[in-house]
């Protein structure tokens, strides 16, 4: 369910903005439309669906058009064209009572330069939001104490704004927002005049909140690092248009056009993908009651040195080497006799991100194994996490993110269906600098 909708939405300033409007559809530039008309068109064109309980995060340059949407969301401007939707009530028809009624229950902002009253207690301020709505000293007091608690400010209740650091004074506007219990929070630059440290532990704490609480939050930014840090998902602004929406991994991996790649091109990726977002689908397949020999066939036929081994629903059961395999077929053993227990091998979780199994990929003599619940769900080799991290994708003609003869094929076997009980392949060897790769990475 979508909480907060934008439907083509424009905002223009200055005169003749229905003629600005036209021209922008017409496919004008801002600036040819500003130089004929007069008019700034801050927003142009912009749909979002922002669903329930998500994280939505609103990146861009100054100017991008970023701040003036947030600012229509809850009618501080009044959009030029289009319609805004909150809880499938469309606010831009709503008459000034019924908007402060929707400002007051729905909707709270925090602000970049912290708006507190100086000559108000901790605890006062806090309980602004609710003041202005009417509720009764004890009820407010209760409640901002309550939010205050949460923010990590309890203790500091009657002190006055001069005595707060910049992150304290920034927690207390968090918490005067969090007293009114509206479902959606709006936060505009919140965290960009604090210091570095000071701002990671507020985004820390945010992601701590939102976990608890569930709140719809549109979250400005200019710092793609920031956006990419905390966004269940982005929209990039350029020149006040919505260029692409999605996850920081999409955004990444698939950035919409050269503008959006430029942006991305010096974000840490090992903060930012994820080992699922890597990770290749295990595909050579041999029930696993097959002896050595059929798996010695299968290497030979994939040219790898080693198979994972899984049961039924593709639960991890373990691996093997081929020279373990080797020696198991010469006197006639069973796979289980050299099977190496899942406990053995180096695997990690599918939302782990890259720079925690830097370590692990360098260490371990296989690819590494995507487990989920037991599931063997994907293999990782070296040279594919490498890849990544160097930002190559599966186009890119030096390095093979498939199979180890580079082609990229598909070597199921005919048909292309994976049986429930099976062995799934690992890549060959990686090359033997790898890991003062790993540590170059692990260092940037």
């Amino acid at each position: 369910m979508s909480e907060i909708e934008l439907d083509s939405v424009y905002k223009i300033f200055g005169p003749q903005q229905e003629r600005a409007r036209k021209m922008l559809d017409e496919g004008h530039t801002r600036d040819e439309v500003q130089k004929e008309t007069g008019a700034v068109a801050a927003v142009i064109d912009a749909s979002l669906r922002i669903g329930q309980g998500e994280l939505f995060v609103v990146m861009g340059l100054s100017g991008s058009g970023k701040s003036t949407i947030v600012r229509m969301i809850n009618r501080l401007f009044e959009p030029t064209a289009g319609r805004v939707t909150i809880g499938g009530t469309d606010i831009t028809g709503l008459s000034a009572r019924e908007l402060r009624r929707v400002r007051a229950e729905q909707i709270s902002m925090v602000f970049q330069h912290f708006a507190l009253m100086p000559h108000r207690t901790v605890l006062d301020n806090a309980a602004w939001g609710l003041e202005t709505r009417g509720v009764g000293t004890a009820e407010r007091r209760e409640r901002s104490r309550e939010a205050l608690q949460i923010v990590g400010l309890g203790d500091r209740v009657d002190a006055y704004p001069g005595q707060l650091s910049g992150g304290m004074k920034q927690r207390v506007g968090l918490a005067r927002a969090l007293a009114t219990d509206a479902p959606i929070l709006l936060m505009d630059e919140a965290f960009s005049a604090l210091d570095p440290l000071i701002r990671r532990e507020m985004q820390d704490q945010m992601l701590d909140l939102q976990e608890s609480l569930g709140k719809t939050i549109v979250f400005i930014t200019h710092d793609l690092n920031e956006a990419m840090r905390i966004g269940d998902r982005i929209a990039v602004m350029k020149d006040g248009r919505i260029v692409q929406v999605g996850t920081a991994e999409n955004i990444l991996q698939d950035p919409a056009n050269d503008y959006v790649a430029s942006f991305v091109q010096d974000v840490d990726r090992s903060r930012v993908l994820t080992a699922s977002s890597v990770m290749e689908d295990p595909r050579s397949t041999l029930g696993p009651h097959e002896g050595p020999r059929a798996a010695m066939r299968v290497m030979r036929e994939q040219q790898v040195s080693a198979l994972f081994v899984v049961g039924p629903q593709r639960k991890l059961r373990g691996a093997v080497r081929d020279d373990a395999v080797t020696e198991a077929a010469r006197r006639d053993g069973t796979l289980d006799e050299v099977l190496i227990a899942p406990d053995d091998l180096t695997w990690v979780t599918p939302d782990a991100p890259l720079y925690e199994i830097l370590a692990p990929a360098a260490e371990s003599p296989l690819p590494l194994a995507v487990v989920d619940d037991g599931r063997l769900v994907g293999v990782i080799p070296r040279v594919t996490l490498l890849a990544a991290l160097a930002g190559e994708g599966e186009d890119s003609p030096h390095v093979s993110l498939a199979g180890s003869d580079g082609t990229g094929a598909n070597h199921d076997r005919p048909g292309g269906v994976e049986s429930a009980s099976s062995i799934s392949h690992l890549s060959d060897p990686p090359p033997p600098d790898l890991g003062g790769h790993a540590e170059e990475a692990a260092g940037a």
